[in-house]
């Protein structure tokens, strides 16, 4: 359900305002409107003084918030702290200290990272010729150098060897070692009197020198490489050092950090809702709304704090309208999982039907009635109970796995019904359908989705009536007519083919004729048109049918599966692969069409999108992972 809202407007002197937020900041129930455009009343004068603090709060917000991201979050909640008590010079220097610290860490941390990341690339290649290039250290007519041969020009390798080798002689040889993505690392040692020719040859060839860190630019490669693998030794030993710093600087500041900014947030929301209070040059005045139950407790609250000098008046519910009015659904526990699926559609307007009872109801009734299978039902029930005991209240996985349970239950139900256990592997056991057999009873199967379609339709239209009749009672009358129409249409034409009694058949079109004028009286000439596709919507639930019928005959293909093939082992884990991916598709199809007949079946005959989120004026919380 919607909770009613009492919307009300708050009185009192003109210095008492800051007072009368800092209740209302404490209360936390208030959802604050704009008071300026109320006659009479204007917006309070912009203070420069204020501004200039306004931007030094946001500017030291955004340092601590960086800081605490690169400091990481508190482990804990930690409580508000008034925004009174911090002085607010004291804070930005604390901010912009901490976080100048930090940022200094983390650029240290992604420096030592990325050139660990550069001299790895050269790792093997320099480890493999050590041994030959400390050979050459004791040879001072020997000089090296490094090439990369690319992959595709690695033939082109032998051709560059056998001219150099004819040029040096018998002093000339060569390493190689492949690196990452098939590029050749060549190290070739010759006397130095050949340097030149080396580079003439390496220029034709197109072969460039393997490309050093810059700080290695310019050494023989005889000494660069040693220094380059002991670099790469002592990084670790820093990177960990920068990580203790971190930790160090984190545990010392982090709270403080987390406070601070709370404290400071607070100070931007009161700053805010002191913009939408209006004034005169004595008075101050503020709108909102808040929960109709507790405007008492609002009354009593200011009392206390501020005494008898502030007034609450609550504004009569025809001097505002229900579209400026927050929403905030409320439900019972039972419930409460299924506002996440209306949840993905925008809220509905204030005085409109809250649809997530009917939604926690059909729901998981369409999920049985298309999953239907006893062992099915109760994988599902052991994985929503899984997830339960691992998820965290109010977090995503934790409303699935509540949604889960219900929807385990009636696949449960259903799967008695049509006698089913994996499939027709009940039935080998002795398990017989209760109900109907969907591998063999189609129609009925169709008759039952189309069936459940019409109760779902007609339940939507009489929702949209009841909600229109207070102040649309000619489309309230339409709507009525339509559900009418719809009801005595299914009632002639099951009557027609015999599936009722054919007595019934000539009253059926009797109360059509007659209902059929109001209709067109209250929606005019394309209400035919609308009963169309209402009528329409109605053969849209088949698909529980056809999803379902889907569903057992994989179910009964993987346990064929089990004889089909010569080894019976084989046979099982083939079966056990389709039930598996049988169930996954289970899980997800289900779900999408039983949402999509809610969202565009049934929420188009009543649902008006469009409510406001209910945020209340109060202390700042960081959400998760803020």
């Amino acid at each position: 359900m919607i909770i009613p809202m009492a919307k009300v407007r708050i009185l009192g002197p003109r210095e008492r305002i800051d007072d009368a937020l800092a209740a209302l900041q404490d209360f936390g129930l208030v959802h604050l409107g704009d008071a300026t455009g109320v006659p009479g009343l204007a917006p309070g004068p912009v203070d420069p003084r204020q501004a200039r603090r306004d931007r030094q709060v946001r500017r030291a917000v955004e340092d601590l918030t960086e800081a605490l991201r690169l400091l990481g979050a508190p482990s804990r909640a930690l409580p508000p702290s008034a925004p009174g008590t911090i002085d607010l010079r004291q804070v930005v220097r604390f901010a912009r200290r901490i976080v100048t610290r930090a940022r200094a860490l983390e650029a240290r941390r992604i420096g030592l990272a990325e050139e660990r990341r550069e001299l790895e690339r050269y790792h093997d290649f320099l480890a493999a010729i050590r041994p030959a290039l400390e050979r050459l250290a004791s040879s001072p007519r020997l000089t090296s150098y490094a090439v990369v041969i690319p992959a595709a020009s690695r033939d082109s390798l032998g051709k560059l060897t056998e001219a150099l080798k004819a040029e040096a002689g018998a002093e000339f040889a060569t390493a190689s070692r492949e690196l990452a993505g098939g590029d050749l690392a060549v190290l070739l040692v010759l006397p130095k009197t050949f340097a030149e020719q080396l580079e003439s040859r390496l220029a034709e060839a197109r072969v460039p020198e393997i490309p050093v860190p810059a700080e290695y630019v310019g050494k023989p490669l005889a000494e660069a490489a040693p220094s380059m693998l002991a670099r790469l030794d002592a990084i670790p030993a820093e990177v960990a050092a920068v990580d203790r710093e971190r930790r160090a600087l984190g545990d010392t500041s982090r709270r403080d950090l987390a406070l601070f900014r709370a404290a400071l947030q607070d100070c931007l929301s009161s700053m805010e809702a002191r913009r939408r209070a209006g004034v005169t040059a004595r008075a101050f005045a503020m709108e909102g709304w808040l929960p109709f139950a507790r405007t008492g407790d609002l009354r009593a609250m200011l009392r206390e704090r501020i005494g008898e000098t502030a007034v609450v008046e609550e504004l009569a519910r025809e001097a505002w309208a229900a579209e400026d009015a927050p929403v905030v659904l409320n439900n019972p526990r039972f419930f409460r999982p299924f506002e996440s699926i209306v949840r993905m559609l925008p809220l509905p307007v204030y005085g409109t039907i809250d649809p997530t009872p009917f939604v926690g109801v059909f729901f998981p009734l369409f999920f049985g009635m298309i999953m239907g299978d006893i062992g099915y039902g109760i994988v599902l029930a052991a994985l929503g109970l899984w997830l339960h005991r691992r998820s965290k209240p109010g977090s995503i996985w934790r409303i699935a796995a509540e949604i889960a349970g219900p929807c385990a239950a009636f696949a449960i139900v259903f799967g008695a019904l049509y006698g089913e256990f994996l499939g027709d592997l009940g039935r080998r056991f002795g398990l017989h359908a209760l109900w109907f057999d969907r591998e063999e009873s189609i129609m009925a199967a169709l008759a039952v989705a189309a069936g459940i379609g019409a109760v779902h339709i007609v339940l939507g239209i009489a929702i949209g009536a009841a909600s229109s009749w207070r102040f649309h009672r000619r489309q309230a009358i339409g709507r009525g007519a339509s559900g009418v129409m719809v009801v005595f249409v299914i009632v002639a034409l099951l009557a027609a083919l015999d599936f009722l009694p054919g007595r019934l058949f000539t009253p059926a079109v009797v109360v059509m004729l007659i209902a059929f004028p109001v209709l067109i009286a209250a929606e005019g000439f394309l209400a035919p048109l609308e009963l169309l596709a209402t009528l329409g919507n109605v053969l849209s639930y088949t698909r529980i049918m056809a999803l379902g019928t889907a569903s057992v005959m994989l179910a009964v293909v993987a346990n064929r599966m089990v004889g089909a093939v010569g080894s019976t082992v084989v046979g099982v884990l083939f079966a056990l692969l389709f039930h598996l991916v049988n169930f996954a598709i289970g899980l997800f199809s289900p779900s999408i069409h039983a949402m999509r007949l809610h969202f565009v079946e049934f929420f188009g005959k009543f649902y008006s999108p469009g409510g406001r989120r209910y945020e209340p004026f109060g202390h700042w919380h960081p959400t998760p992972g803020a």
